[in-house]
């Protein structure tokens, strides 16, 4: 394992950040009304677009870093500095676009030049009843009907539904897994009003309806193998909630840090307290060691993909459980200033119980690392 990263790939992570901190400086990024999300979310496309992050693991041509490893590190920087920004351009990008780019088809050839310059926003629906498909079964269902499929069912929590251009769909077709591609504007689409959440306030979700919504032959992805396919979405997720997770320690950590120094107790600066001082070491441990950890997760994604998925699920139980303490830790330290709605402590605290919950929970994955553990998997 070698986590060394390149003189290039660390200007580039620098790169990302700063330009987030300067477009962070005239905007409010983590901002709830939905006009405001949608100018942000396209205005951090366009930066992020024009200095090669849109494209890395979509276009390795024209990224400036390649590998799962790098796209690690890229991701915990663009996630330190606006949560919701993150995770939004995530799900547009990397789980919208590389779901569409799984079957090679024409239609994810002429949308995906566009998106990975940040002029297309996308979307993926993929679970229903519950945030994961690993218990319930794919109930959205693709019947083909001459040069088309009509596509019947409905999703939930669909990340950048009401600003979406294009939506992948996850269906079945028969006993198999597919991926519809759907125009906003397609009949018998539906989209809910816009979900409220406990945190990423600047976050867009919404519900979604599909009532014999026509969609093209090329414009499916699939039929594919319900497990592989099933599989490499719910990888790919999993690796961008630690990816945050990692963010949202990186800013809880910083911002206590920073606290510490400058502000004053008792006529001396907080961090002179040696209880200070332990809870800033508890947070800075727990940071390093879930960034090795989804580092390692990360490498293996390349070099040893057979352990990559229980690798994941252990950096994600980790990272996402650490990142809620981290959080609490700043808030605690801060005190008052902590509590108060929106420093960046209390955002990351709120935000932090969804990596728990989303892609795989903890507690399914919990289950799957004890079956690998046991040579079940």
């Amino acid at each position: 394992m070698n986590f060394d990263f390149t003189d290039q790939e660390k200007a580039f992570f620098a790169e990302i950040k700063e330009a987030l901190h300067v477009l962070e400086e005239s905007r409010d990024l983590e901002g709830s009304d939905l006009d405001a999300i949608r100018e942000n979310l396209l205005a951090v496309l366009a930066v992020l677009g024009a200095i090669g992050y849109l494209q890395v693991a979509l276009a390795e041509k024209e990224a400036p870093v390649v590998g799962t490893l790098a796209l690690m590190a890229a991701m915990e920087q663009a996630a330190g500095v606006s949560h919701s920004s993150f995770l939004a351009v995530e799900m547009s990008t990397r789980m919208f676009g590389r779901a569409l780019a799984l079957g090679g088809s024409q239609a994810a050839a002429d949308i995906l030049p566009d998106l990975t310059a940040g002029k297309v926003v996308g979307a993926l629906a993929l679970s229903e009843e519950a945030m994961n498909v690993e218990n319930d079964p794919l109930a959205t269902l693709g019947i083909e009907d001459g040069d088309a499929y009509v596509l019947n069912g409905s999703k939930s929590f669909v990340i950048n539904g009401p600003l979406a251009d294009w939506f992948a769909v996850v269906g079945r077709v028969e006993e198999q897994t597919a991926i519809f591609l759907i125009d906003k504007n397609t009949p018998g689409l539906t989209l809910s009003d816009r979900q409220a959440t406990m945190g990423y306030d600047g976050l867009a979700v919404c519900g979604m309806e599909l009532r014999d919504c026509r969609v093209p032959a090329d414009r499916i992805v699939g039929p594919l193998e319900a497990g592989a396919c099933l599989g490499q979405l719910k990888l790919w997720e999993n690796q961008i909630l630690t990816a945050a997770s990692l963010g949202l320690m990186q800013s809880s950590y910083e911002t206590a840090r920073d606290y510490a120094k400058n502000h004053r107790s008792g006529g001396k600066p907080v961090i002179a307290y040696q209880e200070v001082g332990f809870k800033l070491a508890e947070m800075l441990t727990l940071y390093q060691t879930a960034q090795l950890y989804a580092y390692r997760a990360a490498w293996s994604a390349d070099d040893n993909p057979k352990e990559a998925g229980v690798l994941t699920l252990c950096a994600k139980v980790f990272c996402t459980e650490s990142a809620e303490i981290v959080a609490g830790k700043s808030l605690q330290i801060q005190s008052k200033d902590g509590y108060l709605s929106g420093g960046a402590a209390e955002r990351a605290y709120r935000c932090a119980k969804y990596g728990q919950i989303a892609g795989i929970s903890t507690e399914i994955a919990r289950v799957k690392i004890g079956d690998a553990a046991l040579g079940k998997l």
